[in-house]
């Protein structure tokens, strides 16, 4: 039986934390561009919630964490910095990374998140965990970090979001899971009455 993100368990062999690390990640940012399946423009733009969540608001913001992340912390840049939301951008407008303008396009976005990922998979590939990295953007006196702290620090930003894609998708259109592979959710499983169940149990509590 293996794990959400592909581990076998019982294996004997302990994995190594980096790949272990680095397997949940790449996990991660196919969830994210999973959830845009069979969505189109105009569903991948439309604002969810009061603070304007979106679909295609979350990719980008992810893409342009990882393309810091794994970039000028460790003194690299990405190859083509002109399609990432510029600092300057960020400081007129600190939403500029979490919608799309209507010249970028979901495929297009799907497509710069893969390359993002192909960067930060070079960073963590060539780097031991414990290699130093800086974060410019953070305070004064929290900005030395190791590759092994910024890996937990975008897995646990990617799962965020990832968590509020999932809940975005199943309001849309009920689409529910875990991953395209593995959805990890029981199989014919009456939901309704599930809702049901729950909702007079909350009653009580009126």
């Amino acid at each position: 039986m293996s794990d959400p993100y592909g581990r076998v368990s019982g294996m004997t062999e302990p994995e190594d934390p980096k790949a272990a690390l680095h397997r949940y990640l790449r996990g991660l940012r196919e969830d994210l561009i999973w959830k845009l399946d069979g969505l189109s423009e105009r569903d991948a733009r439309l604002p969810r919630t009061a603070s304007g969540n979106n679909f295609l608001g979350l990719l980008k913001h992810c893409l342009n964490a990882e393309a810091g992340y794994f970039g000028s912390t460790f003194g690299r840049e990405f190859p083509t910095p002109e399609e990432l939301v510029p600092s300057e951008a960020v400081d007129a407008d600190p939403q500029s990374d979490w919608y799309a303008r209507e010249d970028e396009s979901k495929d297009g976005l799907i497509d710069l998140y893969r390359r993002v990922g192909a960067f930060a998979d070079q960073t963590i590939e060539a780097l031991p965990l414990d290699a130093p990295g800086r974060v410019p953007w953070w305070q004064p006196g929290r900005q030395d970090v190791t590759l092994h702290q910024v890996i937990v620090h975008v897995c646990v930003d990617l799962a965020r979001h990832a968590g509020h894609a999932d809940i975005m998708r199943e309001q849309h259109d009920a689409a529910i899971g875990l991953r395209r592979d593995n959805t990890n959710i029981p199989g014919g499983y009456d939901w309704p009455a599930y809702v049901s169940k729950l909702s007079a149990l909350a009653d009580r509590f009126a």
